[in-house]
């Protein structure tokens, strides 16, 4: 605050970072912050409320759904929890305190973040345990009841991890890497390497468990759709031949007969950033290169027209029907617009 007869500073209040946009009345100042939040200050007590706050360096890719809260992280160190009925950010925690480089082959960013504090997947186990994986290829297990906390710290990955995924009954989380591997731990004790699934050429995009948790089918870069065995992460080369009659528990991967119709004529797929299947598996939801949700009903064949949404200003990364309560939203996340988007089904 400067006195405009002497020109002298009366008062500084420290936000912890740059303020962008300011406004005062009636004793209350309202601060818009560079890190994207908005912030109200009483100027006599400087008690500072937060009304806004969102992510705010490089993208945002990781995105999953608990019984009531929703989960994002990106490349800015931050892991955020979101209540969708307040539509608002109710926790916030650090990916973390290291500064490490990825071993090789850094993700495109222009996040200013090391490595290891930037996350590109999360996945939510129905235990309640947190996977956050982060660009230089380690994993962090948390709990959706204490964020803040790391119960485990997993490091076989040589590369940053694009997508993770835990089976239906939170036995086995399945990590698959961009150095072309799926790493499957066991999610009930210790979070051992239980194996590791060798055959993709290319890194590792979808992954989708079987609804008794003995299979996971996988897409990677390559445009290959392979099947493992979990037990020991065996590829099971008759693939979708031998799991016709398989109950799949996630509709992830962008190939296969239920998603043929996904793609326009004219494209190669590589336009499709993720994929996801409603509670009750009659509808797909997807995000793509231009900005787009698009809603098919399931199976989604070649020659179906989508319902098409936008408000993203950027590339569609992540998308997530909810569940429970919250079957009747999906929830969209674009790279570099850095936004969660919250959409009602109707």
């Amino acid at each position: 605050m400067i006195n405009g007869d002497t020109l002298e500073c009366e008062k500084a209040i420290d936000f912890g970072c740059l303020p962008r946009a300011i406004d005062v009345k009636d004793g209350q100042l309202v601060v818009g912050l560079r890190t994207g939040a908005i912030v109200q200050c009483d100027l006599a007590s400087e008690t500072m409320t937060t009304y806004m706050e969102s992510h705010n360096d490089g993208e945002v890719w990781g995105l999953d759904i608990d019984g009531s809260h929703v989960y994002t992280s990106g490349d800015d160190n931050q892991v955020k929890r979101w209540d969708p009925a307040q539509r608002k950010c109710t926790q916030t925690c650090i990916v973390s305190n290291e500064t490490r480089k990825a071993k090789r082959n850094r993700a495109s960013t222009l996040g200013r973040h090391p490595d290891s504090q930037m996350s590109r997947a999360l996945a939510i186990s129905p235990n309640g345990d947190l996977a956050v994986c982060t660009n230089d290829g380690y994993v962090y297990i948390r709990n959706t009841a204490d964020i803040d906390t790391v119960k485990f710290t997993l490091s076989d990955s040589l590369e940053w991890i694009e997508v993770a995924q835990y089976s239906p009954d939170g036995g086995i989380l399945a990590v698959g890497s961009h150095d072309t591997n799926i790493y499957l731990y066991d999610a009930n004790n210790d979070y051992s390497l239980i194996a590791k699934c060798k055959e993709h050429n290319a890194s590792l995009t979808c992954i989708d468990f079987s609804m008794d948790g003995s299979t996971i089918k996988s897409v990677c870069n390559a445009y290959e759709l392979l099947f493992f065995n979990t037990s020991d992460g065996s590829q099971d080369k008759g693939g979708a031949s031998s799991t016709t009659g398989t109950d799949w528990a996630t509709g992830h991967c962008k190939f296969g007969w239920l998603v043929d119709g996904i793609f326009p004529k004219g494209t190669d797929g590589t336009h499709i950033n993720g994929l996801d299947l409603n509670e009750s598996q009659s509808l797909i939801a997807a995000g793509d290169d231009f900005g787009l949700v698009q809603l098919y009903r399931n199976p989604c064949r070649k020659g179906t027209m989508p319902k098409s949404y936008r408000a993203h200003s950027e590339h569609v990364v992540r998308v997530k029907f909810g569940r429970g309560d919250l079957a009747n939203y999906i929830f969209s996340v674009g790279g570099y617009d850095q936004t969660l988007l919250q959409w009602k089904l109707v």
